[in-house]
This record gives structure tokens, sequence and C-alpha cells, in this order.
């Protein structure tokens, strides 16, 4: 046999387990099983006459001819992403492929904005993938997506960042609360409750930090959960209160099954940016869609959510 013989598909599921150490998080990610991603592997081995990983205890790690092989698959599969570049340069915006990828606070509306997007750009198809920060911010890295869309942009990352819409924090309750319908809730009152809240590290954790402070120590943390949807579940439930987007509870007030609390400091203003590579070549949709959201994802979002009544509603009496 010859390393002629491998396939692409063999390069790409090797470079995925290779990368992240792991065959099940490779299946995860390729969306394969993890038997399928097991004969990709074994297949390429095979072409290579050579072990290409080997398992110490319960961990993996590349052989040498593996680590060879890491670095051709790469040079490999990135000669085809630039064709693919390339191609999609020469298709322009209509017919071109949108690799878009957002963090979890935003799949609340962002198909909608996408929605608006193909109404004016007949043709066009989306790769869109949805993640907390690290995973986004590993798309990022890996150059697995030409578009970011996040709260907080990389400070240690060579990208280019800009700000398309206003995003408002606040704290909700069930209407049931002892809190809801009370003005002018200080922080010190919100120490006394028990909050549910998005794991350390993502997005809404460190927003939560700039909205609470040094207070956010003395929080009583009843749970840390991955999923916005299920604190908001856990919170109609009445098993505390939360600190989440205002982007995405819009259809629980509509229903009444939250409610926002009147907070001193709140909402807490932050902004959506869109982010890329600083030296990424973007294809020409790529470049359409990252000036649609510029000139017009805030009144899109204001319109999808209705952030304005949102913290109108907020606002202090005078």
């Amino acid at each position: 046999m010859t390393i002629r013989n491998a396939t692409l598909r063999q390069l790409k599921v090797f470079e995925t387990v290779a990368r992240l150490l792991s065959f099940s998080r490779a299946a995860e990610e390729l969306h394969l099983t993890q038997p399928a991603v097991s004969t990709q592997v074994a297949q390429l081995e095979d072409h290579a006459g050579l072990p290409l990983f080997e398992q110490l205890g319960k961990k993996i790690y590349l052989t040498p001819a593996g680590a060879e092989m890491l670095q051709f698959s790469r040079t490999i599969l990135q000669q085809f992403q630039q064709e693919d570049e390339a191609m999609s340069q020469l298709k322009g915006i209509s017919g071109g492929t949108l690799n878009v990828a957002v963090i979890s606070a935003g799949d609340y509306f962002f198909p909608r904005l996408l929605a608006e997007f193909t109404r004016r750009h007949a043709g066009v198809t989306f790769n869109l993938s949805v993640h907390n920060r690290e995973e986004l911010l590993h798309q990022l890295s890996t150059n697995q997506t030409d578009l970011a869309v996040m709260v907080r942009p990389p400070a240690g990352m060579d990208v280019v960042n800009e700000p398309f819409a206003p995003h408002p924090y606040v704290i909700v309750a069930a209407p049931t609360h002892p809190l809801a319908g009370k003005r002018f809730i200080s922080m010190d009152q919100l120490t006394q409750e028990s909050f549910i809240v998005r794991e350390r590290g993502s997005d809404t954790w460190n927003s939560m930090q700039d909205g609470l402070g040094g207070r956010l120590d003395h929080l009583k943390i009843a749970m840390e959960i991955k999923s916005t949807e299920t604190i908001k579940q856990a919170v109609i439930a009445g098993m505390g209160i939360a600190f989440l987007s205002g982007h995405t509870i819009s259809l629980e007030l509509q229903v009444g099954h939250l409610v926002v609390l009147d907070v001193e400091r709140f909402p807490v203003m932050l902004n959506w940016y869109v982010v890329h590579r600083k030296n990424k070549r973007l294809p020409p949709v790529a470049e359409a869609f990252k000036r649609f959201l510029i000139e017009e994802g805030a009144a899109q979002l204001e319109k999808i959510t209705r952030v304005s009544a949102l913290t109108a509603k907020l606002a202090p009496s005078s």
C-alpha cells in the first residue's frame, strides 16, 4: 500500500483526531460515529504502513509517524481550503457559502438575521454553528469559520472585531418570585437570592462579573448550567433567579413565564461583535454579511427582540 491511496476524508478525520487527541471528541465535531472515525484512521494507517497513534492508559498520543502525517495532512487540507476560497471569490455573493459561528445566546435571533440576508441575496447557503465561548474561539483559531459573532472579542488573538448592535443583560425571575414587581432592588438584596448561572468562562458569566462587580463572589449559586434554555426553565420553575441576555428571553416575557427584575445599575449594556482573523481573506458573501450586520444589525435585532421596549421598561421613573 502507499500513502497516495489516502483519501481527503481520511486526512480530515485523522487531523481532527490528532488535534483533539480524542476519537470521541473528533466524532462529535465531525458528526460521525466513533466507529466510523476509527475506521477512517485505521485505513490511513494501512496506507502509511505505520501506526499513527499509541494509547497509554486512557489517553492517545501521536507516534513519530503520526506527527509527520499531521504536518502532511494539514498542508493538503489547507491547499483544498484555499481552493474553496478561490472558487467562492469567483462565485461572488449569490451562490456563495457563508461560514459563520455564533455564541449560544445568539441562536435565539441569529437564524432570522440570516433569513433577512438570504431574502436579499438569493442562492446564498449557510454553514451556521452555535458554540460556547471556548468552542467559538477554537473555531476562530483553527480557521474553521469565516466570521464569529460574540459579545467579548478575544484579547490575545490577532483578529478584527467591530460592534454592530447593543446587547443588554438583565436579571430574570419567575412571576411568582417575591422580588417580582419590586422597584429599585439593591445589589445587596440580590446576594440573598439563589442564582442559576451559566458556566464559568462563558460570555454570560464574564458579563455577569461586569454587572455584579465584587458582589459576584458573594452570590448564592444554586446551579451552574451550560444551557441558557435549561436556566430559563429552572427559573420558571421557581428554583432561583438568573443573569441572562435580554435577547434570549423575549418569548418568555411575552407569554408571562418570566419577568425582568428592576435592579439598580441594570440592564448591563454591552455590544454584539462580528469578528474574523486579521489576515483572513473573506469571500464576497462573508464581506457582504459583515457589512449587513454593521449597517443594519442593530435595527434588525431590535425588530426581532424588541430590545428598546425591554430597556425602556427597565428605565427608572422620574
